[in-house]
């Protein structure tokens, strides 16, 4: 019988918790143990009763990690968890080794296998009950129009009231994403009038699909990639994108950004130049914000900067925090479901022939097996990097 251990997360900011009381319920019903740790879920507002009324046992920290045969966990583990993990046990969550290898190469090195959701190959059917990138980029699209309509200072939808008559709110969404689509979705039930633009030309369907204007760009026509992703643009084409989209960028009241480049630096989309052209008490909200950067110049992860031309600049880099028991809910199906299709007989089996598996396999028997992780370490022991 498999042990699984969910545990606190420790990150600043993170309210989210990587199993509910309704995957304790699947994962016993599929024969596991499951312990949590006391106070693991609260602040998602999951209380231990629920826990133990769905099946877990409470247990604290250190006892957890120490019996657990697999250690849920949201983020990537901090050092502190890092050290306290042993050989041959399995942690699983999102854990961001892609652009992390050092931190792969460290685990391996511990004998420990490390199982990232981000790595899930998304356009495979049977995978999608466990794409936790969707389901977090789904919260993270919807909360970031609330997020911008918290910090407008008008109304978002046209209201005629006895006082007089508003105008809708202007609102641009950088992506097409899932995020994007998301964004576009709940900005247009809150009744604003929205356009959107994605490098993706395909994407104008699923645009006009929820009622909102697609933008026409010259500048880039086409940068559709694999895998349904966008291709890395040019420098070239970074900077002439960016200058087209200022000319659109300063028409809107709220411009929500979302292009996002697993490992790398995101693109640019929003110049300051831009932001500065804007209308006193506009929002801009960079979902891509993050330590290599953002979409959106003077956007700061986890900081709301106002400009000296009043113009508000989110970078939201945590949205489906600031939602943990929607995100919490959903992030728990997603690692529910791929640990229900790891086990076999009660246990979990490695297979990296499996096609879910050498996506979301990262370290196994004491080596990194992730073929693009492991890329990237021979990048760096070659000084390509």
């Amino acid at each position: 019988m498999a042990v699984v251990g969910v545990i606190t997360e420790t990150a600043p900011r993170e309210r989210r918790v990587a199993l509910d009381p309704d995957g304790v319920t699947r994962l016993t019903h599929a024969g596991c143990q499951v312990l949590v740790e006391p106070g693991a879920g609260a602040q998602a507002w999951f209380p231990d009763d629920a826990y133990v009324t769905a099946g877990a046992a409470l247990a604290d920290r250190a006892d957890v990690l120490a019996r657990a045969d697999v250690v849920l966990a949201v983020r990537a583990p901090s050092d502190e968890l890092e050290k306290a993990l042993r050989p041959g046990q399995h942690i699983v969550g999102m854990l961001s080794l892609l652009s992390n290898p050092h931190q792969a190469e460290r685990l391996a090195a511990a004998g420990v296998n490390a199982i990232s959701l981000d790595g899930l190959p998304r356009l495979l059917s049977r995978a999608q009950g466990m794409d936790a990138l969707t389901s977090q980029a789904n919260v993270a699209g919807y909360r970031s129009v609330l997020v911008a309509a918290e910090a407008f200072g008008r109304y978002l939808p046209m209201m005629v009231t006895a006082a007089g008559t508003a105008r809708p709110a202007e609102v641009l969404i950088l992506g097409a994403g899932v995020a994007g689509l998301q964004a576009i979705g709940t900005a247009r039930r809150l009744g604003a009038q929205v356009r959107a633009y994605d490098v993706r030309p395909d994407s104008g369907t699923e645009v006009a699909s929820l009622g909102a204007q697609f933008l026409s760009i010259e500048a880039v026509k086409d940068a559709a990639g694999e895998g349904g992703y966008a291709r890395p643009l040019t420098d070239t084409e970074q900077k002439a994108l960016a200058e087209e989209l200022a000319t659109h960028v300063v028409k809107h009241d709220i411009v929500i950004a979302t292009a996002q480049v697993p490992g790398r630096r995101p693109p640019l989309l929003v110049t300051a130049d831009a932001v500065a052209g804007m209308r006193p008490g506009s929002v801009v909200v960079d979902l891509a914000a993050s330590p290599l950067g953002g979409n959106v110049a003077g956007s700061t992860a986890g900081e709301r900067t106002l400009t000296p031309g009043g113009v508000m600049v989110i970078g939201a880099d945590d949205l489906p925090s600031t939602m943990p028991t929607g995100a919490s809910a959903a992030f728990s199906r997603n690692v529910s479901a791929l640990l229900l299709h790891l086990l076999q007989d009660g246990q979990l089996v490695i297979d990296t022939d499996d096609e879910i598996q050498k996506g979301v396999v990262i370290t196994h028997a004491g080596e990194v097996v992730h073929p693009v992780v492991h890329m990237a370490l021979n990048a760096r022991d070659s000084g390509e990097v």
